[in-house]
């Protein structure tokens, strides 16, 4: 195996392992932790979507399945759930199984975003959250999404920011280095775990690849007429575009 494979591997292994024991209680703690702020961001995102009731959408890192049933419920369309963690794939299928309504438009399917089981513009839309701080080529992977897209086809992400003032940039600081590794705690390693690895992951994700430099990524992966949206005093980050012909 090459170094370069290795590097790959232990990535992946890394954000296997961080994600496979949060599962029951992800959706509650997420909000939890973000001050309600991530589902609020996820509508954000599935709002620039605008599907229609035909239209098959494809939802990358799709975790337990919150954005796939915001897609549904908001515009009736039918989703394709990805994601590589089969334990959230697991609490997707828990979260559905009451919601039959929701259940019969949403398929879920475990693989990874660096290689789409999909053919050739196969989805009028795309959807992906929190994905690119944990793929080894992000201007390889937004490439893959983009492929799956028909032209014309929207594609959007949601991921974390980085507050600009310089005071709420020392207040989010602070949090993510301190509180949410202390939060965490009293939910169990795992989430403190969680709340080690984000504040220095978002902030390693920026420096090597700021803001206006991940837009010139989805222009060169065919996506057109990209726009962002800073949430929350920019600690979150909504991108949209449109698949280019």
């Amino acid at each position: 195996m090459s170094t370069t494979q290795a590097v790959a591997s232990q990535r992946k292994r890394g954000a296997l392992a961080l994600f496979a024991g949060l599962g029951r209680r992800y959706e509650l703690l997420s909000s939890l932790l973000s001050f309600g702020q991530d589902p609020r961001w996820r509508r954000a995102m599935a709002a620039t979507v605008q599907a229609g009731p035909a239209d098959r959408v494809l939802d990358v890192a799709t975790g337990t399945g919150l954005v796939a049933r915001e897609l549904v419920g908001r515009y009736g369309c039918s989703v394709v759930g990805l994601d590589q963690s089969g334990e959230m794939l697991a609490e997707a299928r828990r979260a559905l199984a009451g919601r039959p309504e929701l259940a019969e438009r949403i398929e879920l399917v475990e693989g990874e975003a660096e290689r789409l089981p999909f053919g050739d513009r196969e989805f009028d839309h795309l959807t992906f959250t929190y994905l690119l701080r944990y793929v080894d080529d992000p201007a390889a992977t937004l490439a893959e999404l983009a492929r799956v897209v028909r032209p014309g086809g929207r594609i959007a992400s949601l991921e974390f920011g980085l507050p600009d003032p310089p005071l709420w940039r020392w207040l989010w600081r602070l949090y993510t280095r301190a509180g949410l590794p202390a939060v965490g705690r009293l939910f169990g390693h795992d989430w403190y775990e969680v709340g080690r690895f984000l504040g220095p992951s978002i902030e390693g994700m920026y420096r090597d690849r700021p803001l206006d430099r991940q837009l010139e990524l989805w222009e060169r992966a065919g996506v057109t007429m990209v726009r962002r949206r800073r949430m929350s005093l920019g600690g979150g980050v909504v991108i949209w575009g449109v698949r280019g012909g």
